[in-house]
């Protein structure tokens, strides 16, 4: 990032920040840019005390322990504030399907207390974090994710005439994260079991440094209503396996309820508003509100699919390793 950006003299706000996500976005504006504050908002107090730990010289770096499911704990927190990143969710797929109540409250309900304290609050911009679940979803998981997308995208006509503007981006798997499976590949000892699904299945994916770089990205060219796709990788989770665990035992056991083979970020249906930009897709809001801005690209072919399985760019053994060595 150079040393002039557009967090300069700014008030940045992170829900999820104490995450995988929000701690490297977290570490990365306070030390590559002026911004007046960066808060963590997030409900994890044991998480939150680590990052005061490491952050205990900067006197910008600020803590809010709340949930966004808490709508007036939310509209306190972005007093202030100019820039929000929304990365809080509910993740775990399995989880999704037997507590699916909860999945709603934080990630459509919290969607929308993010939306309406940032209008009140006058938040000049808000990114919100999706993932290629929320495209054709085959889970609740994805369909809660898809419903918030939606809500943000939408958000930019609820404001009305006021200036604050909303976009999210969507991308895959995150090489490293908590909970990767390439986190539990790396821990398997020779000999181990590991259990598949099924052979045939891809996936996207990405670093958490490109993520990161990729959302800084989104707020610097949003003008309101796109759903950022960066373009990044497909792997068979069979090659994946056979770089990181070549001596682990494989068991295919069925694919599970709520899983799918191939991961999408782009629907055919949401292709007739996507825009290619070089090394990443925007798709267009097809909802109009008082000062909207066109946004430039050029128009993806008709009937467009962008799939983990029919994916132009592979990652082979030599790529993953770079990926991981990141």
């Amino acid at each position: 990032m150079s040393s002039a950006s557009i967090f300069d003299g700014k008030s940045v706000l992170v829900t999820g920040g104490t995450g995988s996500f929000g701690t490297r976005l977290v570490d990365l504006l306070l030390r590559t840019t002026q911004a007046s504050r960066v808060i963590v908002f997030s409900r994890d107090e044991y998480k939150q005390l680590a990052m005061e730990q490491a952050h205990s010289g900067d006197e910008r770096f600020r803590l809010f322990l709340g949930d966004v499911r808490d709508g007036e704990r939310l509209h306190r927190a972005f007093d202030g504030v100019d820039i929000v990143v929304h990365a809080a969710a509910l993740k775990q797929i399995p989880a999704a399907e037997y507590n699916p109540f909860e999945f709603v409250k934080t990630n459509i309900l919290g969607a929308q207390n993010i939306i309406d304290a940032a209008i009140d609050r006058g938040v000049s911009k808000v990114v919100a974090l999706s993932t290629d679940k929320a495209s054709s979803p085959a889970n609740l998981y994805g369909a809660t994710k898809l419903v918030s997308d939606r809500l943000f995208v939408a958000g930019n006509a609820y404001v009305g005439g006021k200036n604050t503007r909303f976009a999210v981006v969507r991308y895959g798997n995150v090489v490293g994260s908590r909970g990767s499976v390439i986190t539990r590949l790396r821990r398997l000892r020779p000999g181990e079991e590991f259990r598949l699904t099924d052979e045939r299945m891809t996936r996207f994916w990405i670093t958490l440094d490109q993520s990161v770089q990729f959302v800084v990205r989104a707020l610097e060219q949003m003008v309101g209503g796109e759903i950022f796709v960066r373009k990044i990788p497909s792997m068979k989770l069979t090659d994946l396996v056979a770089a990181l665990a070549p001596e682990a035992r494989v068991k295919v056991v069925g694919i599970r309820p709520g899983e799918k083979l191939h991961e999408e970020m782009i629907s055919v249906a949401e292709s007739r508003r996507t825009l290619d930009r070089g090394d990443h897709y925007v798709i267009c809001p097809d909802i109009r509100w008082i000062g909207q801005q066109a946004t430039a690209g050029e128009p993806v072919l008709d009937g467009f699919h962008y799939g983990s399985d029919t994916n132009d760019d592979w990652l082979d053994r030599d790529r993953l390793a770079a990926l991981l060595d990141e």
